[in-house]
């Protein structure tokens, strides 16, 4: 597995996989305004495109949610992360994708040696999201209301994060 920067090239792929029923389902009301997105590059984001063998697999945004510019995670300590991780495609769920791409996340948010913890708000009702992230040490901290959407956050913090991964 591997990270590779999202780019206005990724721009059909990433409109079909918001069409998939299992991304939907994770994020309902999220509208990523791709062609936007794809072309700007904030100092407090980073997107990218999971590939297997080549083969594109799912789409991960790291975000520094102190510096983040619309303040979606409210007031937030410094020094955090926040993670938007999915699988594109149906047929790649449950092969081992997701976590191969989380670890390589929680990996890079912690080669910042000032980063101590990351943030993660998966919606209350996606209970299978929660069991993954559990599995990597991420700690329930809240629930809290997102854009009219109710969610957990969890934080993985620095000192309770696996120093290995797959």
């Amino acid at each position: 597995m591997q990270l590779r920067p999202a780019t206005i090239k990724d721009l059909d792929l990433l409109k079909y996989w918001d069409t998939q029923k299992h991304v939907i389902d994770c994020d309902p009301d999220e509208d990523w305004n791709w062609e936007t997105e794809l072309n700007y590059n904030p100092v407090w984001r980073e997107q990218f495109i999971g590939e297997y063998k080549g083969e594109p697999i799912g789409f991960l945004q790291i975000i520094d949610p102190y510096l983040e510019e619309t303040h979606y995670w409210g007031e937030v300590e410094k020094h955090k992360r926040a993670i938007d991780i999915w699988i594109g495609e149906t047929k790649n769920l449950n092969r081992g994708y997701g976590t191969a791409m989380m670890y390589l996340a929680i990996r890079r948010c912690f080669d910042n040696p000032v980063v101590s913890g990351i943030l993660i708000d998966p919606l209350k009702t996606n209970t299978k999201a929660h069991r993954f992230y559990r599995r990597f040490g991420f700690e329930f901290i809240e629930e809290r209301k997102f854009g009219g959407m109710t969610c957990f956050v969890y934080e993985l913090q620095r000192n309770k994060a696996y120093s290995t991964g797959p």
